[in-house]
């Protein structure tokens, strides 16, 4: 079978025998004497498109034959033209061309490998051997663009052993027969057997988005090309409608959010003040006779309902309790007692009203379902 991706990655369509088709487990698989679909690998999809009106869904490589998975049968021995779907091959060249400029750029600074490429449907991850400073990365994101807008040739090469061995060149395993190289002069020097763009300039653009800590090293997560546009759009329109909702510009948004949160932060310290007064006053007006005692409130501050509990705890005979939520959506609790083993009644508690929680003899909390009227009639029930 010939490999017409090898001789360019720019054929979009070709015309083709077709060698078999049998059905297989993910359709019916098609065998044909050459093909412009690349199949999946080198951290690359596989192509999709047609074959005539036959859709072509996925392409493996299994045994040295390249397989098109299609959902009809083509009648072997017929001619068929081959059609690829050159909005996703380009896209996933734009991808894998940006991450080789950007692991080589990385290599080259910072000594660090790429162990780790995984291209989805929306971004590329790069796990890089090393831990890379938001500083780093922004200046890596410079220079790949900068080399980017230098609109370089991308070279592609068959080198012999002989000069392969006195090629230094990033691999991520040990690789025999006849190795492909894929080199951005000046940047990376790579063997891969994925299709990529001519020139460096068809990368468009590259966005270095998110990274985190991985592994003792960093996961970059970029995108290239017409998704870094499609990113930077939708980035752009979230900022504009906060910047509405905000009655800010733009540019001032991140400042009015800070003002925003400060706000919040001040009312909620108020609010629990607030609460705090107001289960004091509580506390405050029991009697010393009482046996249980249980609040329900819709939401209290979780210190302040622990801070109720752990005193009113000492004012009940009993257990005093706290219940935030409803009966729709359930309730948190917190239970304290001096007298009662609470461990021991939380087993028949939760079986009872459907609920999970622990703690200790003295306190526990948890969740249980059921309105307050059946939890009041359960724990009367329970002490009778």
């Amino acid at each position: 079978m010939k490999k017409l991706f090898y001789d360019s990655a720019y054929i979009r369509t070709f015309e083709a025998k077709v060698l078999s088709c049998e059905k297989g487990k993910k359709g019916y698989e098609v065998v044909l004497d050459q093909t412009a679909f690349y199949p999946e690998g080198g951290g690359q999809p596989s192509d999709a498109g047609y074959l005539n009106d036959v859709k072509v869904k996925e392409v493996h490589e299994k045994d040295g034959e390249i397989i098109h998975y299609t959902k009809e049968a083509i009648e072997a021995g017929s001619d068929v033209t081959g059609k690829i779907d050159w909005h996703r091959r380009f896209d996933l060249m734009q991808q894998h061309s940006g991450e080789h400029i950007v692991s080589g750029l990385v290599h080259e600074a910072y000594g660090y490998d790429n162990v780790g490429f995984h291209m989805s449907s929306d971004v590329i991850t790069v796990d890089l051997s090393g831990v890379l400073s938001e500083a780093q990365l922004a200046e890596i994101e410079v220079e790949t663009n900068r080399k980017i807008w230098e609109n370089s040739e991308v070279e592609i090469t068959y080198p012999s052993r002989e000069e392969l061995d006195k090629l230094d060149y990033r691999s991520k395993k040990e690789l025999t027969g006849q190795v492909r190289i894929v080199e951005i002069p000046g940047y990376d020097v790579c063997a891969c057997c994925a299709p990529h763009v001519k020139l460096t300039g068809e990368v468009g653009i590259i966005r270095l988005i998110d990274a985190v800590k991985y592994k003792g090293g960093t996961r970059v997560t970029m995108v290239c090309g017409f998704r870094a546009l499609k990113d930077y759009r939708m980035k752009e329109d979230n900022v504009r409608e906060i910047s509405r909702l905000l009655s800010a510009k733009p540019e001032e948004s991140a400042l009015a959010v800070h003002r925003l949160q400060d706000e919040a932060r001040m009312w909620k310290e108020k609010l629990v003040r607030v609460q705090s007064h107001t289960m004091e006053r509580i506390l405050d007006n029991l009697s010393g006779d009482v046996e249980n005692y249980f609040l329900f409130e819709e939401d209290v501050d979780k210190n302040v309902a622990r801070r109720f509990v752990d005193e009113g705890k000492g004012k009940c005979h009993g257990i005093c309790g706290i219940f935030l939520g409803n009966a729709a959506d359930g309730y948190r609790y917190i239970l304290g007692s001096e007298s009662v083993d609470l461990k021991a009644f939380s087993k028949g508690f939760h079986e009872t009203l459907g609920g999970k929680g622990g703690g200790k003899s003295e306190m526990i909390q948890g969740t249980v379902s059921g309105s307050e009227e059946m939890i009041r009639s359960y724990m009367e029930s329970a002490f009778k």
